[in-house]
Order: C-alpha cells, then sequence, then structure tokens
C-alpha cells in the first residue's frame, strides 16, 4: 500500500517534473514538497496547510484530489496531546464575584483619596488671582479706576485694602475711588488656609 508521499512522488516522476518545475506549478516550496514526499511532518506547515499542499499537487500532477487527501489523512500522525494526570487548576485565572467586588472597592478608594489630595492640595495651595484691570502703568483721568479680574470661587478680594465682592465663579468688577496720590492698585486674593496672591498695577492718576 503506497503512502501519500510515494504517491506524490511517483506522479511527478511519471510526469518528468523536476521539484523546481512543481514549485513554479504550485507556488509551493521545493522544501515542502520534499518534505511531504519523504513524509517529513515536523519540516511542514500544520495539517490544513499541508492539506492545501496536497490538493494542489494532486490536481497538478493529474491526480484525483479527494483520493490523494483520503490517503493523506491515513498518513499524517496524530497529534499527540499531553494529558496531565493531576491538571493545576489553581493557576488558572478566573474572573468571579469576588474579584469584581475587590476591584470596585480598590477603584472607589482610589477615586476618594485621589479627590481628598485635591481638595487638600487646593486647600493649602496660595488661590488664582488674574487681573484684567487696571493695566500696569495704566493712566487714569477719573476720580476712579474700574478693577476687574478672577479668582478662586472661595477666596476673598481685596484692592487697596477695601472688600471686593465676587460672584459664584469667582469673577469681580468694582470701581476703585483714586486721588493724585495713587500710584498703585494692590489686589490681594486670601483663600480659607489664608493663603494670599498678591498682584500690584503701577497707575498715574491725572
Amino acid at each position: 500500500m503506497k503512502t501519500i508521499g510515494q504517491i506524490l512522488k511517483d506522479a511527478r516522476e511519471r510526469k518528468k517534473y523536476s521539484l523546481k518545475k512543481l514549485e513554479d506549478l504550485t507556488k509551493i516550496k521545493v522544501s515542502f514538497i520534499q518534505a511531504l514526499e519523504k513524509e517529513k511532518w515536523g519540516e511542514l506547515p500544520p495539517f490544513p496547510t499541508v492539506l492545501g499542499f496536497v490538493k494542489s499537487i494532486a490536481n497538478t500532477l493529474g491526480l484525483e484530489a479527494n483520493a490523494a487527501v483520503a490517503v493523506l489523512k491515513r498518513d499524517y500522525p496524530p497529534k499527540i496531546v499531553a494529558i496531565n494526570p493531576k491538571p493545576d487548576v489553581s493557576s488558572k485565572f478566573v474572573w468571579g464575584p469576588k474579584l469584581t467586588f475587590a476591584v470596585g472597592v480598590g477603584i472607589t478608594l482610589a477615586l476618594i483619596l485621589g479627590y481628598l489630595f485635591f481638595q487638600y492640595s487646593k486647600f493649602i495651595s496660595p488661590p488664582s488671582l488674574s487681573i484684567l484691570s487696571p493695566q500696569d502703568g495704566q493712566v487714569v483721568t477719573e476720580n476712579f479706576v474700574v478693577v476687574e479680574g478672577a479668582t478662586d470661587t472661595d477666596a476673598t478680594i481685596t484692592a487697596n485694602n477695601q472688600p471686593v465682592i465676587t460672584d459664584q465663579d469667582g469673577k469681580f468688577s468694582t470701581q476703585l475711588d483714586v486721588s493724585e496720590e495713587t500710584k498703585e492698585v494692590v489686589i490681594k486674593a486670601v483663600s480659607r488656609s489664608g493663603k494670599e496672591t498678591t498682584v500690584s498695577r503701577k497707575i498715574e492718576v491725572q
């Protein structure tokens, strides 16, 4: 009883095809054709690919493809499956309700700690303070100057020691009385923790 390797080799030799010519016709590497004829299964790709090789070679050599495939399935060595009499199930990862609960608790704690850290950092940091008016070196021709800007929502504002009201977004705008003796406007923002941010603007009152 001929094996698949002998059948393919005999058919090739009857056609007087060299390995190189069969390679050109089938686009299968010579090394794979040789391994198939010698039935060196370890040098060949997985079985589905070998199955395709056999069909292509059989059709090229004028063989019955289905018959060749049947012989291949008979001759192809069975896959060896390692059997562990004592399978180690302890190393198998399983996502269960307990792990879901633990992950959920961990994420919640991380969010809470992150929020607390953010609030603490904000509490101990000096408040932000941006001034739109007056500009440094601004010439004032009235008896007042507009003081306008923004700060943190929980900060208090003074301009030349005069309280300034802020809105719910931390924005403020007020008219500060000035005279020719007024040379600068000092705006101060004070946080709940007592941290201060000060901006000083030189002005010239005419």
